[in-house]
């Protein structure tokens, strides 16, 4: 099936966002909830099995106008004017909201490569089999059921606090769905009282998740981009207030340029080469 779309494959699923997406070949090979989705760009959006046209464009933001956003941050910021010409098409994705959560918490001090490893071994221990070889990522209940399998998983620290995570879930404490309701300012209050969410994991889940696109992450690397491009310095509040007042209700899109910058600098290299993008 087709779909018309202004997307972006390779960054929108390539920069990190979301950890279950693999390209093969041509053909980005993943999972939306409990679907076993391919996707292929096409000149005017996109060609997919295995999922439902309405899935993706949940998925994908379909409501959000790339035209209006990116014009609004570009009309902040030379800099990430620049990014934005360079890499038309990228989205912020909305991933299921305990998904994301539990992801995010899974991915404290790890890099895009051991994090994706985390969720196949969770995702392949615990989840439920739907088909290509893929699986489902895993309930709080799945995970409560399967303590005794965890371990096989290799998480390290973050297996005790995705056990208190699921808990909380399934004890009703913590609903996820219910974080829908919330602006940004409550959303992010409520995640920093669990356990495990720090600033960092509270904005990306309320980015990734709940579509707070006024949230502005800030990990090691964009800390640097802040510094060397803008000369700001100083602890997390600090860096993700400058990147919300300078960038407005779309912060959490000029911060995926941001943090992609450097791809999207070799990817405009190779494009003059007649390379490929390097996602």
């Amino acid at each position: 099936m087709r779909m018309e779309m202004d997307v972006a494959l390779d960054p929108t699923l390539g920069c990190g966002q979301a950890h279950r997406w693999r390209k093969n070949g041509d053909v980005w090979e993943g999972v939306i909830g409990n679907d076993a989705a391919d996707i292929r760009q096409t000149e005017d959006g996109l060609e997919f099995s295995g999922t439902s046209e309405s899935a993706l464009k949940h998925y994908f933001r379909a409501e959000d106008d790339l035209k209006v956003i990116y014009s609004d941050i570009s009309s902040r910021d030379n800099h990430v004017s620049s990014l934005a010409v360079m890499c038309p098409g990228m989205r912020i994705l909305r991933q299921p909201a305990w998904e994301c959560t539990a992801t995010y918490i899974l991915a404290t001090n790890a890099n895009v490569k051991r994090i994706g490893c985390m969720i196949d071994s969770v995702c392949r221990e615990l989840g439920r089999d739907i088909g290509k070889g893929r699986a489902s990522f895993p309930s709080p209940a799945d995970i409560l059921e399967g303590i005794d399998r965890i371990d096989s998983c290799r998480l390290g620290y973050r297996k005790d606090r995705l056990i208190m995570l699921a808990q909380i879930v399934e004890d009703g404490i913590l609903d996820p769905e219910a974080l829908k309701e919330m602006d940004y300012p409550e959303c992010r209050r409520t995640l920093l009282g669990v356990t495990g969410i720090g600033p960092k994991v509270a904005d990306c889940v309320c980015l990734f998740a709940y579509g707070h696109l006024e949230a502005f992450p800030v990990d090691a690397r964009i800390s640097r981009s802040l510094e060397k491009v803008y000369g700001v310095r100083g602890g997390y509040d600090r860096l993700a207030a400058f990147g919300r007042e300078r960038f407005g209700s779309y912060a959490g899109y000029a911060q995926e340029l941001l943090y992609h910058s450097d791809i999207i600098m070799r990817s405009r290299s190779q494009a003059h080469s007649g390379g490929e993008h390097p996602i």
